[in-house]
């Protein structure tokens, strides 16, 4: 399997290459060459797999030649050994056409450790045949950073530095961030909301001075293995509800667009989706360009699903990618245009590939807490505000009654205890796993938001080439 950028000027790399570069070295994102495809037949063989093995049957075709399927049968069932739940992301039925698939059993209690519990084992079998010692550079509005530091925390030849924005993450995600005690790891707290904290990333993958001197690497949805790890719960749930003989529509809290484009990515690959519902809260830049085509970042407002308080959703690019011909110097001129004013239209291709598989949807903090209520009070089951916004949009979205509508549960509801009491008036407990993490001692640097001050505390931090 080769890999292109999506700015089309980056070296083709496999699947080890776009593993450990993260994003592409012209500022695009990698996709592979062509979309592997499995027959209606390979689909329905795949019924009953426990969750490891159909792991590594959805992403042999991505790996290609750098991984035996040997390997990555291995690799699958150490990363998905360590989940609480024995079927990885179990399906719960609310009503007779909604349903759950909780995506929050790993050791964070997010939907990010399904993908980067692999991820650190990726680098780690990669980086054990030679190179550069991983300098990985992260952002995170939340989740991805408790999960990606859980997943290299004291693995050899990585050093990890993640930045979240200061007083803008809940208190549970924090912690899980800042009582990680490993040499390798490095928690930044930045001034300034997730977009900016992502840009500085972003920013220092195409800064010569930093990637002569480092191996950076990336653990946000830029990397590819990140996002194509994500494809397999699509596949895990609409097996369960009856694919490939019956089509099946998910609902997507979102923010960065890396969970709803691996639903694309599965379409792509055959499971009969019906519908992709894109749920956004009031930073709504996806539904915007969804509904309109319009593709202009505003201000960022603080909510209680701070995950998706995000103006600037870096996997978009992928699906206009996709969806405008594959033009990488066309693609580079749209997303050049963007950098330079945050503001874009979709053109007429985009919009209408796009109209066919996508539909979206927007909370406000009201719908929200509506939505928590009515999960609670109708099927005893406690969101997070997150998952929360994903369920009103599948409650809003019209589809035909005997298709089943899969919300992806993003999150453990006692990462955001306290919005959830608001709503409904009970506090979830942590899991007794994690029960002692307001016992545990903090330990973060913080940092002004402006990109020096950033580079210059991880070239003082970071091992060098050779």
């Amino acid at each position: 399997m080769e890999y292109v950028s999506t700015r089309g000027a980056a070296p083709t790399l496999d699947f080890a290459g776009v593993t450990l570069a993260g994003l592409a070295s012209d500022g695009g994102l990698y996709v592979p060459r062509e979309w592997p495809r499995f027959s209606e037949a390979e689909i329905a063989a795949m019924a009953g797999l426990p969750y490891a093995e159909l792991a590594a049957r959805v992403m042999q075709p991505f790996v290609g030649d750098s991984l035996s399927p040997e390997k990555l049968r291995e690799l699958t069932a150490q990363a998905y050994g360590r989940f609480a739940h024995t079927a990885v992301t179990p399906l719960v039925q609310l009503d007779q056409q909604h349903w759950l698939v909780e995506l929050f059993h790993g050791p964070t209690l997010a939907f990010k450790d399904v993908a980067l519990q692999l991820l650190g084992l990726l680098f780690e079998e990669f980086l054990a045949r030679g190179g550069d010692p991983l300098t990985i550079v992260g952002a995170t509005s939340g989740d991805t950073g408790s999960a990606a530091i859980d997943a290299v925390a004291g693995r050899a030849r990585i050093d990890i530095f993640m930045l979240h924005p200061k007083g803008r993450v809940s208190d549970v995600q924090r912690r899980q961030m800042t009582t990680v005690r490993a040499p390798n790891v490095h928690n930044i707290a930045v001034s300034g909301t997730f977009d900016d904290a992502q840009a500085t990333v972003k920013r220092m993958f195409n800064d010569p001075a930093m990637t002569g001197r480092f191996a950076i690497g990336a653990v946000n949805s830029i990397n590819w293995a990140r996002l194509m790890a994500q494809v397999v719960y699509y596949f895990a749930a609409a097996l369960q509800l009856g694919a490939p003989g019956r089509k099946v529509a998910f609902a997507v809290p979102t923010g960065n667009f890396g969970d709803v484009f691996a639903g694309y990515v599965a379409a792509q690959m055959g499971l009969p989706i019906e519908r992709l519902i894109v749920a956004t809260n009031v930073n709504d830049i996806l539904h915007r360009a969804l509904t309109s085509g319009d593709y202009s970042a505003g201000t960022v407002t603080p909510t209680a699903a701070p995950s998706m308080d995000i103006q600037v959703s870096s996997n978009f690019e992928r699906l206009l990618f996709d969806l405008g011909g594959r033009d990488g110097q066309a693609m580079a001129a749209q997303m050049a245009g963007f950098e330079s004013t945050k503001a874009m239209q979709l053109t007429n291709a985009q919009r209408e590939g796009a109209a066919k598989l996508f539909s979206s949807a927007r909370a406000d903090a009201d719908q929200m807490t509506q939505a928590l209520r009515w999960a609670w009070e109708n099927t005893g089951e406690l969101l997070d505000p997150h998952t929360a916004i994903g369920l009103h949009a599948a409650r809003e979205a019209g589809i035909a009654a005997h298709i089943p509508v899969v919300t992806l549960a993003t999150a453990h509801p006692a990462k955001f205890r306290d919005a959830v009491e608001r709503a409904t008036g009970q506090r979830p407990m942590l899991p007794t796993r994690i029960g002692d993490l307001f016992e545990r001692d903090e330990h973060f640097i913080e940092l002004p938001g402006y990109y020096a001050a950033i580079a210059e505390y991880v070239a003082a931090h970071a091992v060098p080439r050779g």
